[in-house]
């Protein structure tokens, strides 16, 4: 009888501990249990730490609740101005309803991953290429957004969405380097130009105060060959003043000298008489030297001559 009574003790301990064994679940800290009883959803979600379930019956899925990083693979697009690029993301995204990541959605993981390519495809079509260069945190915004409208009905929120890199084809690398280098080089050629202005309208206050001390300009002239001395070369500078070569030219004239166009007059030759000129005169037209020959004289009439004139 006794061994009948422990053989029965031994049999419903070993059925105990099968029992235990197929039954006891264990959830993490960063995890929770959902339980399906017969295909249906228990209303409990099962925390973190040591859990029971019917075996045969029922079935647990553990969900995780840590932050997921998820790589989002490399889309080719167009951009608004027609640039092909090649752009590439990351997302992560938590799950904050277990439930729902389990009856609403066969795999929330899979479906973020579609819904983020769809989404980074629509944010390079709808964007320039100066803002996914620039301008990323507009653009990270507005694809976390599109990314977080579906994913909340899938018990899942989207913490943030970044864009890793955008290439390039190396033609549109070369035309960009050429208008960067041509834009800094206007900016260069504006700020030289400016450079000139300011230094000509100093210049200008410079010689006006020199014109009314001339002793500065020496002085000037005095410091540029302490200058031009320090540098221990074997040639000296000297400059001589405009107004010294001036002084120098007008007493090297004399003070006799005839000035202005009286003096070009008389250093000219003397001209001579005018030279002889050949005449040819035609007989059947007027002479025009007659007018300067001396009138001949009249004829002169005897008396006896007019009286016989008159007579006839």
């Amino acid at each position: 009888m006794v061994e009948e009574l422990l053989a029965a003790v031994a049999v419903v301990g070993s059925a105990a501990v099968v029992y235990v064994a197929a039954a006891a679940r264990v959830v993490k800290q960063y995890e929770k249990g959902v339980v399906l009883r017969f295909g249906r959803l228990r209303s409990g979600v099962r925390g973190p730490g040591f859990t029971m379930v019917v075996p045969l019956v029922d079935r647990l899925h553990k969900v995780s609740m840590q932050i997921v990083t998820m790589p989002v693979p490399a889309q080719d697009g167009i951009t608004r101005d027609n640039v092909t690029v090649r752009v590439d993301a990351v997302i992560y995204f938590k799950v904050v309803d277990a439930a729902a990541a389990i009856i609403r959605v066969e795999d929330y993981r899979f479906a973020v991953s579609q819904i983020a390519q769809t989404s980074l495809r629509s944010i390079i079509g709808k964007s320039d290429l100066d803002d996914l260069l620039s301008n990323r945190e507009k653009l990270n915004q507005g694809l976390e957004l599109m990314i977080d409208n579906p994913a909340v009905e899938w018990g899942v929120t989207i913490d943030r969405v970044e864009i890793k890199d955008v290439s390039l084809p190396e033609t549109m690398k070369r035309s960009m380097a050429r208008q960067a280098e041509a834009d800094r080089e206007r900016r260069a050629r504006v700020i030289n130009a400016d450079a000139e202005l300011q230094a000509s309208k100093k210049l200008a206050e410079a010689a006006g105060v020199m014109s009314d001390t001339p002793s500065a300009l020496q002085l000037r002239l005095l410091q540029t060959i302490v200058a031009v001395a320090a540098e221990k070369n074997s040639t000296l500078v000297l400059p001589f003043p405009v107004e010294l070569l001036r002084f120098l030219e007008r007493a090297a004239q004399g003070p006799g000298a005839a000035q202005g166009p009286a003096a070009e007059d008389a250093r000219r030759p003397a001209a001579g008489p005018p030279a002889a000129a050949l005449h040819v005169h035609d007989p059947h037209l007027p002479d025009p030297m007659d007018a300067m020959r001396e009138p001949a004289p009249a004829p002169q009439v005897r008396d006896d001559d007019a009286g016989t004139a008159g007579c006839i």
